[in-house]
C-alpha cells in the first residue's frame, strides 16, 4: 500500500515538474515575441471599436492571432456572422496540419481523447514550433502535461496582455503598435526557414512570399488561400521529383 502511495506521489511530482517546465517555456524568446504582437492586436481591437471583454474573449476562444485579425476585419466591414465565421475558418485551416503532426507526438495508449481535444485548441505557430523543438527532451508520457503548461500559459498570458494594452492603447503610438504586430510573422518565417528539414519547404515559402503580395492585388481575400495552395503544390512536385532522382 505504501508503495502505491509513493508511486502516486512520485508521479504527481513528476507531472508538476513537467507542467512547470512547459509554463516556463512559454516565457522563452518566441513566447515574448508573440506577446509583443498581441500588444499590436490590443491597440487594433480598441481602434476598431471592439470592447475590452470582446477582445479578451476573442483571444481565449479564437486564439490564433491572424484569425483574430481576420475576425476584426470582418466586424469592421459589417460582414454577416456566417461570412465572418467562414473567413476565420479559412484562416485557421492552416493549423490543421500542425495539429495532425503534433497530436501523435503526445498520444500514448493511456491518453484520453478529450485531453488531446483540449490541447489542440492551443495549437498555433508559436506553441507548435516550441513543442516540436522541445518534445525530443520530454518523456512521451509527460508531453501532454508539458504542452498543457506551454499552450495554456500562452493563451492566458496573452489574454492579460490584450487587457492591459487595451487599457493604455491611447498612449501607444500607432507606428509602435504596427511594428510590434509585424515582429511575429518575421520571426517565425525565419524560424521555419531555419528549421525546415527538406528543400521543398524552402520552395513553398519562396513561392508564397512571391505570390502573396501579387495575388493580394488581384484577388484580395483569397490571396493566402491561393498562394498556399499553389506554393504547396509546387513544393510537393519538387519533392517528388527529387525523390525520383534519388531513386534513379
Amino acid at each position: 500500500m505504501s508503495e502505491t502511495s509513493d508511486d502516486k506521489a512520485g508521479s504527481g511530482r513528476r507531472s508538476l515538474y513537467w507542467l512547470l517546465r512547459g509554463m516556463a517555456t512559454a516565457f522563452s524568446v518566441p513566447g515574448l515575441i508573440l506577446s509583443s504582437a498581441f500588444i499590436g492586436f490590443g491597440g487594433l481591437a480598441k481602434e476598431s471599436g471592439i470592447s475590452l471583454l470582446q477582445a479578451v474573449f476573442m483571444v481565449g476562444t479564437v486564439w490564433a492571432l491572424p484569425a483574430n485579425v481576420v475576425l476584426i476585419g470582418n466586424i469592421v466591414a459589417g460582414a454577416s456572422l456566417p461570412a465572418a465565421a467562414f473567413a476565420v475558418a479559412l484562416s485557421s485551416v492552416r493549423l490543421m496540419p500542425m495539429v495532425v503532426a503534433l497530436v501523435p507526438e503526445m498520444r500514448t495508449p493511456k491518453t484520453r481523447s478529450w485531453v488531446l481535444y483540449l490541447l489542440s485548441h492551443c495549437v498555433a505557430v508559436t506553441s507548435w514550433v516550441l513543442a516540436m523543438e522541445r518534445f525530443r527532451r520530454v518523456p512521451r508520457d509527460m508531453r501532454t502535461v508539458f504542452y498543457g503548461g506551454l499552450g495554456w500559459t500562452l493563451v492566458v498570458v496573452n489574454m492579460g496582455v490584450v487587457a492591459v494594452v487595451y487599457a493604455v492603447a491611447d498612449e501607444l503610438p500607432p507606428a509602435v503598435a504596427a511594428a510590434l504586430f509585424l515582429i511575429t510573422p518575421i520571426y517565425f518565417l525565419l524560424s521555419l526557414w531555419g528549421s525546415a528539414r527538406e528543400r521543398a519547404s524552402h520552395v513553398a515559402m519562396v513561392v508564397g512570399i512571391v505570390l502573396g503580395p501579387l495575388l493580394h492585388l488581384v484577388v484580395p481575400g483569397f490571396d493566402l488561400l491561393i498562394a498556399g495552395t499553389v506554393g504547396g503544390g509546387i513544393a510537393y512536385l519538387f519533392h517528388r521529383k527529387r525523390q525520383a532522382r534519388a531513386a534513379a
